[in-house]
């Protein structure tokens, strides 16, 4: 089974480079803030113009400021489902590594082709440890409406999940993942991932 490539760039909406205007419509909490610090960062080093010429140093930089907000187990948990709880600690901390080698080279090899745009945040529901942030994407032709779930984490709000016009990554990446998992084994997927990100790394 070929991975589609939704999951690998759908997320990339969200932290979209060279946004013109970046509003929050709304009194926003402590979640909106620190996503949209992240997000700020992310625009400052697509920006940078001394980085433009070096792509490692630039790859490193976003990776960094991604790395910061994201909760790469949170999301590896629930990809995985029922295989998370059968993997020894050993898997698990080589799976983590795996989908976060994964999620920032899809971002760096395709955050630099979103220009001219603008995001607005709109909304925010906070429930016990968990938030709902919203967002519009907005282009020149067109309006994206872009929802980042958060979870607490000692005072640090973590992203571990996009849902892009109603559709979660994470629950496309479970069904990918399941799929499978029950068709050949978790080894295939780990084969199929590597292979992935090796593919991703020649595009630089």
């Amino acid at each position: 089974m070929k991975l589609t490539n939704l999951p690998l760039s759908f997320a990339v909406v969200g932290l979209s480079v060279n946004l013109i205007v970046a509003s929050i419509s709304f009194a926003g909490t402590d979640a909106t803030i620190q996503l949209k610090s992240t997000i700020d960062k992310v625009i400052k080093i697509a920006k940078d113009e001394g980085l433009k010429s070096n792509k490692s140093d630039r790859r490193m930089a976003m990776q960094k400021a991604i790395d910061e907000r994201f909760s790469y187990s949170q999301m590896v948990r629930r990809s995985l489902g029922k295989t998370w709880d059968s993997l020894s600690d050993q898997d698990k901390k080589d799976f983590i590594k795996l989908f976060k080698g994964l999620l920032e080279n899809s971002y760096a090899s395709k955050l630099e082709s979103y220009s001219d745009e603008k995001i607005n945040y709109t909304g925010e529901v906070i429930k016990g440890k968990y938030a709902l942030v919203k967002t519009d994407v907005v282009r020149p032709n067109s309006t994206i409406g872009v929802d980042y779930k958060l979870i607490l984490d000692n005072g640090k709000w973590e992203v571990y999940d996009f849902v892009i016009e109603g559709v979660s990554m994470i629950r496309n990446y479970k069904s990918q993942f399941t799929k499978i998992i029950r068709r050949d084994s978790y080894e295939a997927l780990v084969e199929k991932l590597t292979k992935k990100i090796s593919e991703l790394k020649k595009e630089l």
